[in-house]
């Protein structure tokens, strides 16, 4: 199975919620982590709250926290958030950058659009690795 890390500043918000969401969307297609260049000592409250809410997901309560880079196993894919800072080199097979604006400190229909576009990317992330995968089995034959 593919290992997918999701890869912020903080790892705080976006790339939380890009575990989360990888977990529960496309656990049958890649594993989900994430990890900053910065530690935070708690997950975005407002990403926590609203993520119990539109998904009955409790990110805390399955034990995501705040992890830095050293913290990830070997990795096939690398999603970075689209933080604007250089990200050290994690080697992968492939790398991807999703360019989302950081919603902390907005209101919550700001939030609210960033999760749901982690979503949709989250399904296509996972489309994508299922492709190479077939690519792959097709490939054996």
């Amino acid at each position: 199975m593919q290992k997918v890390a999701f890869v912020c500043v903080h790892n705080s918000c976006r790339s939380q919620i890009a575990e989360a969401l990888g977990r529960h969307l496309a656990a049958d297609a890649f594993e989900s982590y994430s990890a900053g260049t910065e530690q935070k000592d708690h997950i975005n409250p407002d990403a926590v709250r609203l993520m119990k809410k539109l998904y009955h997901i409790d990110m805390e309560a399955q034990g995501q926290h705040s992890k830095l880079l050293s913290d990830l196993p070997p990795v096939d894919v690398v999603v970075t958030m689209g933080c604007n800072v250089s990200c050290p080199f994690l080697p992968c097979k492939w790398r991807e950058d999703w360019g989302l604006d950081d919603p902390t400190g907005q209101q919550d229909q700001v939030f609210i659009e960033t999760i749901y576009q982690i979503e949709e990317k989250i399904l296509q992330l996972k489309e994508k690795i299922n492709e190479k995968e077939d690519d792959r089995n097709e490939e054996k034959e």
